[in-house]
This record gives structure tokens, sequence and C-alpha cells, in this order.
């Protein structure tokens, strides 16, 4: 059966029609916090169920016990801190205050408390450390004193230049019900498609009924492929690789906070509100630098057997020129000598030399797509 949703109910923050047009109306009578573009992502899944159980920004219980249980205060499994922080609060506790991204009402929020946080202690016990170099925890740094925790009802939603690839968990979920899956494995990725990533996807499909792919769109880093290259890349590789009947692609804005192991549990409770029943814990899962052991991610699932959703730990595949294809050290008795390891930044170099990767490494009609865009990389 597809998984429930992580607490039980999927949430649904969606303010009404009559209730939005009247918060609009009435708009300037409300105080007002502006909010980045991470808020405003934040707002959407936690309104579309994406972050369900949440109903809205953590408060000082919620987020001292995710902080230090990595669970929160009802003993649900959460990892990471989902918070507003403002610099000086213009409001009191028990209002209700009106969120903007830049110039548009994002949400309602009913102010429940407003407290003061330690941002050293934030960091270390979310990234482990309290290096600025990290961005995560540089992330934290730059935020305000207080943080305002309370319950929201989404307004707007924000433009969507990929609103044709976007599905909702409640949109998945009856997807995955219409093609008949009872087992879905979910595949979170920030790069275009090589061949690591597809033996990777087609392993765990061979034990599943169906495979969904959930790339993450927004702020990237320079250098990363920007979101439509990505987007057409596994349109093309669908095309031409994959069963009809067996794989599904959707996209979610989520903004990456590269926490290693704690992130990687927040991907799959993430997965777990789409549907899925299973998800792949890659190598380094959500690492940065080398803040993390590159399974480090796998040994803290154990801690959450009450997750309800299966993890998949597939061992990072290379192509073995004696075996003659995609395998991985479990399957490969060869020595090291016959493995070429696919890495996504040699690729990234050779594409910007204008190199066609060998096919072994990259779908020629992946590299075609990637081609195709003046600049496939954000500057």
């Amino acid at each position: 059966m597809v998984s429930k949703p992580h607490g039980g109910k999927l949430v649904r923050r969606l303010a009404a029609p009559k209730t939005r047009e009247r918060i609009l109306s009435e708009q300037h009578e409300y105080p007002s916090v502006k909010i980045n573009h991470g808020r405003a992502i934040d707002l959407e899944n936690i309104a579309h169920g994406v972050y369900s159980p949440l109903k809205g920004f953590l408060t000082r219980d919620d987020f001292e016990s995710v902080l230090d249980h990595m669970r929160l205060s009802d003993d649900t499994p959460w990892t990471i801190p989902i918070v507003l922080d403002v610099e000086k609060p213009g409001f009191e506790e028990g209002d209700a205050i009106l969120l903007y991204y830049e110039d548009l009402p994002i949400a309602r929020m009913h102010v429940e408390e407003i407290y003061t946080y330690s941002k050293k202690e934030f960091a270390v016990k979310v990234f482990k450390t309290d290096d600025p170099a990290h961005p995560g925890v540089s992330r934290v740094y730059s935020m305000g004193d207080y943080l305002v925790g309370g319950e929201i009802e989404l307004l707007n939603e924000l433009p969507n230049p990929f609103a044709k690839y976007t599905l909702r968990p409640v949109e998945t979920r009856v997807l995955f019900k219409e093609r008949g899956w009872k087992t879905i494995v979910a595949f979170q990725t920030r790069n275009v498609p090589h061949l690591g990533h597809e033996y990777v996807q087609k392993a765990a499909l061979t034990f599943v009924d169906g495979l969904f792919i959930n790339p993450v769109l927004g702020r990237k880093k320079r250098g990363d492929y920007k979101d439509e290259v990505i987007i057409k890349a596994y349109e093309v590789l669908f095309k031409h690789y994959y069963p009809k009947d067996a794989a599904t692609l959707a996209t979610v804005r989520y903004e990456m906070r590269y926490a290693g192991p704690r992130e990687a549990i927040h991907h799959a409770i993430m997965r777990k509100n789409f549907g899925a029943t299973h998800f792949i814990v890659g190598r380094d899962h959500a690492g940065v630098g080398d803040y993390y052991g590159p399974y480090e991610a796998w040994d803290l699932f154990d801690e959450f057997p009450d997750l309800g959703i299966t993890p998949m730990f597939i061992k990072e595949s290379f192509y073995c020129k004696k075996c003659g294809g995609m395998v991985n050290a479990k399957i490969c008795p060869h020595d090291k000598e016959f493995h070429v390891r696919i890495s996504g930044t040699k690729l990234r170099k050779m594409i910007m030399n204008g190199e066609q990767p060998p096919e072994y490494m990259m779908r020629p009609e992946v590299y075609e797509v990637i081609g195709s865009f003046e600049n496939p990389f954000v500057e």
C-alpha cells in the first residue's frame, strides 16, 4: 500500500477562497513580515503536506526536541528545524500576521510563540559543525535573533516556471493508486542523470512496483545544472530507457540544507508524504565538503525503526571494463584497475570543455539535451 502520511494525516493548510478574499482585502490591518525565497518555499511545503505533520513553523518545545532528539515533542521522527526567524518582532504572541515574499502576501500566520535561540547550538546539533564555510551553518548565522512559531494558511503560490512538472502529495498519491502501484521507491536528485544514477534507480525498481524520480528545484550553487536542463535530461531518459508503466517524474521545490545524515532522514519523510514506501539513500547523501562520512546517513536510519518508509542502501556503482557494464563492489570481483568511477564533477568538466562523455558514463541522448542549451550551468 502507498505509505501513510508522516504523523498519520496529510496536512492541507490552504485558505478557503472566501477566507483568502477577506484576508487580502484587509491585508493592511495585519502586522507584516518579509520572508526570503527559502522560507516561502517552506511555507508551500507545509501548506501542501510535503512537511506533514507540520501545520506551521516550529514552536520552542518542538524546535528544542528536534535539535536534541531528532523528534518532535510528541515523539514523531523529525530531523530538520523548519523555523521562521525575524530580527525584531513588531507583533506579539496571539497576533495574526501576514508573511510577504517581495510584494506578494504568501500566508497568514497565527503567532503562538516568539522565542530566542543559540545559533551556535543550532549549527552544531544540525550540521555537526559551526564552521561558517559550511553553507547550512553560514545560513544559520545570517538568521534573525528571534524565532516565531505557529500555524499558517497559504494565500498565494509563488510563481512557478515548472508548474507542468509539479505534483503535490495529494496528486502523487492518486497517481500511484491509479497505476496500481503498492510499493514505490523515490529518488531525490539535483543533477542530470548519468549511468550511475540509472543503475541505482533500476536496481531499486527491480524490487518494487514503481519508481518516483523527484528532482529538487530551487536555489543552486554556481556550476550546478540549471533546473530546466535537469528536467529535459530526465524526459529524454524516460522516453528511451524507462518502462512507461513503471516510472514517473515530478519535481519538488525545496532549499537544500546540506545537513548530511539528518537531511537524508528529512528527504525520506518528504517522499513518504508523497506516497513512497521506499527511499534510495545515496553515498554522502545531502553532504557537502568532507563534513560527513560517505555512508554516515545509512547508519542514522538505524535510529528510526518507526520512520514508516524503508531506506534502500545501494552501493555506489562504477563501470567495470572486465565485467563490461555498470556494477558495484558487492557484485564485481575485479581489481580497481578495471573500474571507472563516474564522477559528476568530472562529467561537468568534460561537458564544459565540449567533450562528449563515453557512453558507459552518460547516455548520448542526455548529452545532446545538455548541449542544446547555450549555457546549461548556473553562473
